[in-house]
């Protein structure tokens, strides 16, 4: 299981996830380029002290991950998927991608993506905010795959 983030637009949001791969030992691909100046030492400072803990992937494009990324489903998390999460079945290998904060992908990403996923919400609700969206998808994923289970 890896997750993996769409040229994201905000360093907190980095910061978060880098946390969030971290804290679950799954390993985490930037694609870049980055809606914020990035360099080791801005996400040292999004990351605090999980920065060391995480195993973080960048990625210069999104061709640079396509070539380089592991085996695995591409699994697109947005509000335009037609699986809904609860009914969504995930594997061990897949990759969990994120879009940007402002704009998700673009149509050749979503094209690219295995399967797509979206988290139902009450009627008016847009979107939730992308790393409490990884969140849970992480959450169900590892619950399905026995992830958690080499975690204390």
């Amino acid at each position: 299981m890896r997750l993996a983030l769409f040229q994201p637009d905000i360093p907190q949001n980095l910061g978060a996830f880098i946390r969030l791969s971290a804290g679950l030992g799954v390993p985490l691909d930037v694609i870049e380029p980055c809606g914020f100046p990035v360099d080791d030492k801005r996400i040292r400072r999004a990351a605090m002290d999980y920065y060391d803990l995480a195993a973080l992937v960048r990625h210069a494009s999104w061709a640079a991950f396509c070539r380089d990324r592991p085996p695995g489903r591409l699994v697109l998390l947005t509000t335009a998927g037609a699986e809904r999460l609860p009914e969504a079945t995930f594997r061990p290998d897949d990759i969990l991608l994120m879009g940007r904060e402002s704009a998700g992908v673009p149509a050749e990403v979503h094209a690219a993506a295995d399967l797509r996923v979206r988290i139902p919400l009450q009627p008016g609700a847009r979107s939730l905010n992308v790393a409490l969206a990884a969140a849970m998808v992480l959450s169900e994923a590892l619950r399905q795959t026995s992830g958690f289970e080499k975690l204390a």
